[in-house]
């Protein structure tokens, strides 16, 4: 991007800047030469931004080359994408899980509907019987 074209820019500048300055205080011209050497070794601070080439090292790269570092690079990105391939199985297995749930849940949902009817029906003939019944009764006492 145009952002980080312009601060790999600065890096360069400063770098020029700061062998300009180690060159002439290496011939011990300019002001100071001590003061400048010890400003230049400084780790401190610049218009508030650090410079990211005076960071520490972590352990696990101290000492390693650019061959073992891309290895390195190379190896973790393996171990990542087995770690994602993993997490896709298992994702996968849960979504199978998941549609095989929702179907389970249509099945039971049939057969629940399937049973409302059939109880709907069974009580519509069992209030038919009843008044079947209560006017047989009526009659009955109605002739005694």
């Amino acid at each position: 991007t145009q952002l980080e074209g312009d601060r790999r820019q600065n890096l360069v500048d400063e770098l020029l800047t700061r062998h300009r300055q180690l060159e002439a205080s290496y011939r011990n011209e300019g002001p100071e030469p001590d003061m400048s050497r010890s400003s230049l070794m400084a780790g401190g601070a610049k218009r508030g931004i650090t410079n990211p080439w005076l960071l520490e090292e972590p352990e696990e790269t101290r000492g390693l080359g650019f061959d073992e570092l891309r290895q390195q690079q190379r190896r973790i990105i393996e171990e990542q994408d087995a770690g994602l391939d993993a997490l896709s199985s298992i994702i996968s297995r849960q979504k199978q899980m998941g549609q095989e749930i929702g179907n389970e849940l249509d099945e039971q949902n049939e057969i629940i509907d399937d049973l409302t009817n059939l109880v709907e029906n069974t009580d519509e003939r069992l209030r038919t019987q009843t008044r079947h019944v209560k006017m047989v009764d009526r009659k009955s006492t109605s002739c005694g």
